[in-house]
């Protein structure tokens, strides 16, 4: 259906109009739904980008007892009325956002949907926690499905940020974490975390991208984990003096590289000690947006991304965005600006 309610044409295969641009945001009525909604109308009225709205269901079949054996399914109608009603309050919802809306209900798996949504797709936004519905089905045994293998970059929006996007919520364990946490101040900040592998570099270049279009400050964290495993013999103090000062030249290099592309960005780097994991999670509670690669390899914090990712997206307390593998044509300067993992 479109923004004024009317369903759209039955697409035929093959047709091209059956892939949506622009953003995709998966909803099913749930508050995590909502913060997501909420979260992808603003971002699609900051890139000026085409809102779709989209659910999917699946009949449940279910075993008959009795001799007969055999199945019996449940009333495909009533189940599709519900998620056309979901959708509708979900297009009632962004009417207020300056943005070309319309929406969709698809039968299928969802994340299925998503991942196929996602081929043409400038970005995915999901919520996090949904309990039964669409978004339970996508962030559940699934929870790292949309963010490896979609094909567009990927947003998470967890249910605890919903008081900064104005969404109220019932749920006691949110209330519970706000209570613990008290009175939290959000800066106007996107955070990436580089890992030294070409992989962040991308991630960056998307990060600074979004920060240019919020007009916040671009903060680039570097997380350096303890030696464990088969390095615990290194000799920590001296060595871990020299891999800090090697890595805190890359990444002044590195800031150096992604200003040259984006001169009138606010760019800060942040070399910390401790897990990444951690790190990223504390970071998710004050800043506008995290932003991460996908299985980062040869990095010089031992595989930043990848696992990171899985942690990071689990545990946020704001929104994170996930940069699929490409190429990038920026990338070829990046040796031009100072040393860094990799470099012939």
């Amino acid at each position: 259906m479109d923004q004024h309610g009317k369903h759209e044409e039955e697409p035929q295969d093959g047709d091209p109009a059956v892939a949506p641009g622009g953003i995709v945001v998966g909803v099913d009525g749930s508050e995590h739904g909502q913060c997501a909604l909420v979260w992808a109308a603003r971002e699609a009225e900051r890139r000026q980008l085409p809102l779709h709205i989209v659910t999917a269901y699946s009949v449940p079949i279910f075993a008959a007892s009795g001799l007969d054996g055999g199945y019996a399914t449940v009333d495909d109608s009533v189940i599709r009325d519900g998620a056309e009603a979901i959708v509708k309050q979900a297009m009632d919802k962004v009417s207020g956002y300056s943005v070309d809306v319309d929406a969709s209900v698809e039968n299928g798996d969802a994340a299925g949907v998503l991942l196929e949504l996602s081929r043409s797709a400038e970005l995915l936004v999901f919520g996090t926690r949904g309990r039964g519905g669409f978004v339970g089905r996508l962030l559940g045994s699934v929870s790292s499905a949309l963010p490896a293998h979609s094909k567009c970059p990927t947003v998470t929006v967890p249910l605890y940020c919903a008081d900064r996007l104005g969404e109220s919520t019932d749920d006691r364990h949110i209330k519970a974490e706000h209570a613990k946490d008290g009175p939290r101040t959000v800066e106007n900040v996107v955070a990436v975390g580089v890992d030294g592998s070409e992989q962040a570099r991308v991630a960056v270049l998307e990060a600074a991208a979004q920060a240019e279009r919020m007009g916040a400050t671009l903060r680039v964290i570097c997380a350096v984990p303890q030696y464990s495993g088969s390095l615990a013999w290194v000799p920590a103090p001296l060595d871990r003096e020299a891999l800090f000062k090697d890595i805190r030249v890359q990444l002044d290099a590195g800031v150096a590289w992604i200003q040259s592309h984006y001169p009138r960005l606010n760019v800060e780097a942040q070399l910390l000690d401790g897990s990444p994991v951690d790190v990223l999670v504390e970071a998710s509670r004050g800043v506008e947006l995290v932003v991460l690669g996908t299985r980062g390899r040869g990095g010089f914090t031992g595989m930043l991304l990848g696992s990171t990712s899985d942690g990071v997206l689990h545990h946020a307390k704001g929104p994170v965005l996930v940069v699929p593998d490409r190429e990038d044509p920026r990338l070829a300067d990046r040796a031009k600006f100072g040393p860094f993992l990799g470099a012939a």
